[in-house]
């Protein structure tokens, strides 16, 4: 069951006129009380004679009794809705359900002469609305603070006792939702995502590039954004909010957004806390160093998070989010929807109740920042290579999340691994079709070096492995370790030995993404599949760009 209790309202005909209408979409059916404070109510739903207006002055009473010192918005106006596989609840049923929210929240206390007044009403089988007005009998204020976790709290209780579905609960760290206003302005401007969202993106992808807070703020206003930055007294930085350059109210004022509402972890102070755990980013020689450091540097995430402290742990998870909100700055246009999808889902399970130590995880923070000062790579497989080691970590991610009852993190890592896999997919079709060409043109006798690595590596999988589409892609792979120097079938051991592989699909693509991984660089052939246009040094717009902004706005 969700309880969701909305801001308090100061019109209880308004509300009642709704819950007991035809709805927005003629969806209440057979609207009725199922319960009031005293079980006496007047019930316009089925009594002919009974009528909103009588229904809401008897609510209203004690609003009327104390005069001015009513609060202003009096309406407490909360609903329960069953999950979508649950039994059908009788009125019987959801009139206790409603009692028991209304003691745990404060409203209306079980066995309190002077609670507040309140009616529940059901107009669907899956749901209630609960109006309360919040005077109660010696007109003075009930004590419903903290009301929703309250209700929360006591819906596992009701879950349990009816045998219902247990929904999974969040720790109240979820970025704050678009409200419908919001939504109904991005559909009226024509664009797919609401100001709040696109904001949210920007500032994260600046996050991951930026090295200090004063680059932090060049970042964001180089994508077109306005920013706002606050100052203490003694010119230190307070705070910040930002705004989409042409995104105005109804009086022209740009609609800002503090960093705090549009992501817990986007505050500054928190911001300030990872950039200042974050030492300088060293100079990389070639595009294929960078990207490998990469790709090592994730590759060590799940046994991090399998072997570290929590602190430790949250930090690896957290900087996880950062190359995510990285890629799809630089991956080809056709990947850049999936990949921020994946950013997008995962963004939830970058953070818990769990304080990050965020210096544990320097060298793969250390890593993002290197990718994004450098032009977009040439070649594709180093795009996937570190596409394959962001899935392994991801998954990691969500086993750690739910071994710590993180219900809604390691579904949201769960969703992120789905939109990784499909863009790995994606990328890895030209290069492991590249690869399996070069593979098909050795000469028989290098060829049978590989296969014979193969056979004394991992014997009990190497006939599957030969007998793969994709072998030749393997042993392409195999033979440039094998040239650069290295022992193929150390190679393998150390591959199949760093990740389970028998739940792989294709076991010859697996290793060759790893082995990748494993070997040292080496100059590689360009893949025609990486095309993307370079960014500039420091560049974090994400697709879709924000409206360009002529001058940004700062102070």
């Amino acid at each position: 069951m969700i309880a969701k209790i909305v801001k308090p309202g100061h019109k209880t005909r308004g509300v009642l006129n709704y819950l007991f209408g035809p709805g927005r979409a003629n969806e209440h059916t057979d609207p009725h009380l199922v319960a009031s404070w005293d079980g006496f109510a007047p019930d316009p739903g089925r009594d002919p004679d009974a009528t909103l207006a009588q229904l809401a002055d008897v609510l209203d009473l004690r609003v009327k009794q104390a005069g001015h010192k009513a609060p202003k918005s009096h309406v407490w106006h909360c609903s329960i809705r069953a999950a979508p596989e649950d039994r059908h609840l009788t009125d019987d049923e959801w009139s206790t359900i409603a009692r028991r929210v209304l003691d745990a929240t404060g409203i209306a206390p079980a066995g309190d002469p002077d609670a507040c007044r309140w009616v529940a009403v059901r107009h669907a089988d899956d749901h209630i609305h609960i109006v309360a007005t919040k005077v109660r009998g010696d007109l003075r204020p009930p004590r419903n603070w903290n009301d929703f976790v309250r209700a929360d709290k006591e819906l596992v209780a009701i879950e349990k006792a009816y045998g219902l579905r247990q929904v999974p609960r969040g720790d109240r760290t979820a970025a704050k939702r678009p409200t419908r206003a919001e939504q109904e302005k991005a559909r009226r401007t024509g664009t797919d995502r609401t100001s709040r969202e696109r904001l949210r993106t920007i500032v994260r992808t600046a996050v991951s590039a930026a090295t200090s807070t004063e680059e932090f703020f060049r970042v964001v206003e180089g994508t077109g954004a306005l920013v706002d930055i606050h100052y203490f007294p003694s010119g230190d930085v307070r705070g910040y909010k930002v705004a989409l350059d042409g995104d105005t109210n109804a009086q022209g004022e740009p609609v800002w957004f503090s960093g705090s509402t549009l992501a817990p972890d986007l505050s500054y102070p928190k911001i300030a806390e990872r950039l200042t755990a974050t030492a300088a980013t060293p100079a990389e020689p070639t595009e294929a160093t960078i990207w490998r450091r990469l790709a090592i540097a994730v590759d060590e995430v799940p046994d991090s998070l399998a072997h570290s402290e929590d602190e430790h742990a949250q930090a690896h998870i957290a900087v996880l989010l950062e190359a995510l909100d990285a890629l799809p700055v630089l991956a080809p246009a056709d990947l850049r929807p999936q990949l921020l999808q994946a950013a997008t889902v995962f963004e939830h399970a970058g953070r818990s109740r769990i304080r990050a130590q965020h210096q544990q995880a320097q060298a793969t923070r250390q890593a993002v920042k290197a990718i994004l000062r450098q032009p977009a790579p040439k070649d594709g497989a180093l795009l996937v290579i570190a596409l394959d080691a962001l899935l392994l970590a991801v998954i990691a991610a969500q086993h750690w999340h739910r071994t710590r009852a993180h219900h809604q993190q390691a579904e949201a890592a769960q969703q992120a691994a789905v939109h990784l896999s499909a863009a790995r997919r994606s990328a890895a079709t030209d290069s492991l079709t590249a690869l399996r060409h070069r593979g098909e043109r050795l000469p028989q006798w290098q060829l049978n070096r590989q296969v014979i690595a193969v056979r004394h590596a991992l014997p009990d999988l190497a006939e599957r492995i030969l007998a793969e589409p994709d072998w030749p892609a393997l042993a392409a792979t195999l033979n440039e370790a094998t040239t650069a120097g290295h022992s193929p079938a150390r190679l393998l051991v150390q591959a199949a030995g760093h990740r389970e592989l028998g739940t792989a699909h294709n076991l010859s693509e697996v290793l060759t993404w790893r082995l990748n991984r494993l070997r040292e660089p080496t100059a590689e052939k360009p893949s025609p599949r990486m095309a993307a246009t370079p960014i500039h040094p420091g560049s974090a717009t994400p697709p879709p760009a924000p409206p360009t902004a002529s001058r940004p706005r700062s102070r």
